[in-house]
């Protein structure tokens, strides 16, 4: 089997969120969990995706997983955008392409400019007090924390301004015990002008990942919180990890439009 790792959310190599990519021939099923475990282990990037073809006429077009180093995820944005770009530029599918996944069936849906655009559902958001110690733990004072619903699983928290994103050099451990996943810092952008409208970073310790590059996930409920707060439905997010990626975001109701763009880095043969 081929596999591949394509940087997605990003139109150059070594930059966005890396995501293993297992296209596999089984029409059926997907192989022992323990084997899917032990391939994303080994790839070692915050996700890998496993695909594979479903019989035509259904609801979907392939099945699809996702897993961290450490566990299978629910929802993953980056490696979905990453499936779909191998498909597309390997000539396997062409136009749009339909998963069924844990999260019920995403579209992505190819441009001719080489962009992907992911059809997502939108995180609920529910406003919360923030829990004992998250401030400690983060390393500054939440000015609102939301809870994001079981898809995404995470808190949300706005902070102060864009250079207290860039700041935050959290304690991982402390941070674990406040989300199922992890959490989502946020701010509105200090100068539009550059580009993008709010800025991000996440720290997931929750599933082996001390902070993702480029979260597509996370930006179903990035995308609603600062849609309500700048008044528009369409807008662009920058995640400030150190490889740094962008993403378009369209709310759409109880949907979220993801649109980005991927490269394929590595290719070669899986032979365990």
């Amino acid at each position: 089997m081929r596999i591949r790792i394509v940087d997605a959310f990003t139109d150059r190599p070594f930059s966005g969120n890396p995501a293993g990519v297992l296209l596999l021939n089984d029409a059926d099923a997907f192989p022992d969990d323990t084997w899917l475990q032990n391939v994303a282990l080994e790839v070692n990037h915050a996700e890998t995706a496993f695909a594979h073809p479903l019989p035509e006429g259904g609801e979907a077009d392939w099945a699809l997983r996702w897993f961290t180093p450490a566990t299978e995820v629910a929802l993953c944005g980056h490696a979905t955008l990453a499936t779909a770009h191998v498909l597309r530029t390997t000539g396997i599918q062409e136009g749009p392409v339909r998963f069924a996944t844990r999260s019920g069936v995403l579209v992505a849906t190819p441009a001719a400019d080489g962009s992907v655009t992911l059809d997502f559902p939108t995180a609920p958001l529910t406003r919360v007090d923030p829990p004992p110690g998250l401030a400690e733990a983060l390393g500054t004072e939440p000015l609102t924390v939301l809870d994001t619903g079981p898809n995404v699983g995470d808190l949300l928290v706005e902070v102060a301004d864009e250079k207290t994103v860039h700041a935050l050099s959290p304690d991982l451990k402390a941070l674990a015990a406040h989300s199922e996943r992890g959490v989502i810092a946020t701010a509105r952008a200090e100068d539009p002008a550059r580009g993008y409208d709010f800025v991000s970073r996440c720290f997931f310790p929750n599933v082996g990942i001390d902070e993702d590059p480029v979260t597509g996930s996370a930006h179903t409920a990035l995308a609603p919180f600062w849609s309500e707060r700048l008044g528009r439905p369409g807008l662009t997010g920058l995640q400030a990890s150190p490889r740094s990626g962008r993403v378009r975001t369209e709310l759409r109701g109880d949907r979220t439009l993801l649109t980005g763009r991927a490269v394929t880095v590595i290719e070669g043969e899986l032979l365990a």
